[in-house]
């Protein structure tokens, strides 16, 4: 099997690179770079069944040879990163969405629309089952981001319906491990970069807005049984282990301080301000997972506390060799 991967270098993506190359596939991993980094693949440019382009998927891709899988996440994926590149997470959820899914069309692979819990906003139904239709302002600043997404969706749908393209969609909720950015400016990466800094953590709002988070191998784990699965429609993959946003900072306090981070034994969690950039923030996030459970036989096996542990491991050594 040949997969290619676009948005490879990013978090999830080299994830997922490397589990496909554990299960004997070739993996052909595009990425522009512009969130991704090189540094997340460094460990497999020795794998001859590994080959990396550098690309902007929102122009024609040309590959030589069989392909059997195209699996579409190239995007900036948190709120710092597309707030400063709103205008290139708009064309990769279009253009980039369209471009991937005509390499597919051309080369007759299956494809995977790496989606997004943001398709359902700030949800009025919870927890969030795939046939909700969600609550989304398209005009805010979330809404660079969300409607990407939710055309591309769309976008997958029309090119499975009129082309018979065979397609599926993977609706990912938070998800969190080693190789996310320090300041990549989702939650438990900012938490752990003031506390290394010896900063207080700081909690928008009041606090009480919910989060499922999911350690990144089970995600990965879940994507692969969906690929393989005959599910056309969405299906949610994440946690559903709802924490507040205040007790997953005082978790990441508790965490540091047992592992002995420098600055934790002077930080504190406090709430501030929610700034307006964040005023379209999802109030509550938990995904309804009964179809995974039920059609593909997946279900999280990592607990939040031992995830938690292992993703500050990394980013205790991470910022201690970006120190030097």
């Amino acid at each position: 099997m040949r997969s290619v991967v676009t948005g490879g270098a990013g978090f999830l993506g080299s994830h997922l690179c490397d589990y496909l190359l554990a299960q004997g596939h070739d993996v052909v991993c595009i990425d522009n770079l512009i969130t991704g980094n090189t540094d997340n693949i460094a460990h497999l440019f020795g794998n001859e069944k590994f080959s990396f382009i550098k690309h902007d998927v929102t122009h024609e891709m040309f590959l030589a040879g069989q392909v059997d899988f195209v699996l579409h996440f190239a995007s900036p994926a948190s709120p710092v990163d597309y707030l400063k590149y709103p205008i290139q997470t708009l064309k990769v959820g279009s253009l980039g969405t369209h471009k991937a899914l005509g390499l597919a069309k051309h080369k007759g692979a299956r494809f995977l629309l790496a989606s997004t819990s943001e398709v359902y906003g700030d949800p009025l139904v919870h927890p969030q089952r795939e046939d909700y239709w969600g609550n989304v302002n398209p005009i805010g600043f979330r809404g660079v981001y969300d409607e990407a997404k939710r055309f591309a969706e769309a976008m997958t749908m029309a090119y499975h319906r009129y082309h018979k393209l065979d397609t599926r969609i993977v609706r990912i909720f938070n998800t969190y491990g080693p190789r996310m950015r320090l300041n990549d400016g989702r939650a438990l990466p900012t938490f752990v970069s003031q506390v290394l800094r010896g900063e207080k953590i700081t909690v928008y709002g009041n606090g009480k807005q919910t989060r499922s988070f999911c350690y990144v191998s089970d995600l990965v784990r879940g994507i692969c049984k969906l690929l393989t699965s005959d599910e056309v429609l969405p299906v949610n993959i994440g946690n559903p282990d709802e924490v507040t946003m205040y007790e997953a900072a005082q978790e990441v306090l508790e965490l540091s301080r047992e592992l002995g981070m420098p600055g934790a034994k002077h930080s504190e969690v406090t709430l501030v301000p929610m700034p307006d950039e964040n005023a379209d923030d999802p109030k509550v996030r938990r995904p309804d997972i009964t179809k995974a459970r039920t059609i593909l036989g997946w279900e999280p096996e990592v607990n939040r506390r031992d995830g938690f542990r292992t993703t500050i491991e990394y980013f205790m050594k991470k910022g201690n060799v970006e120190a030097k």
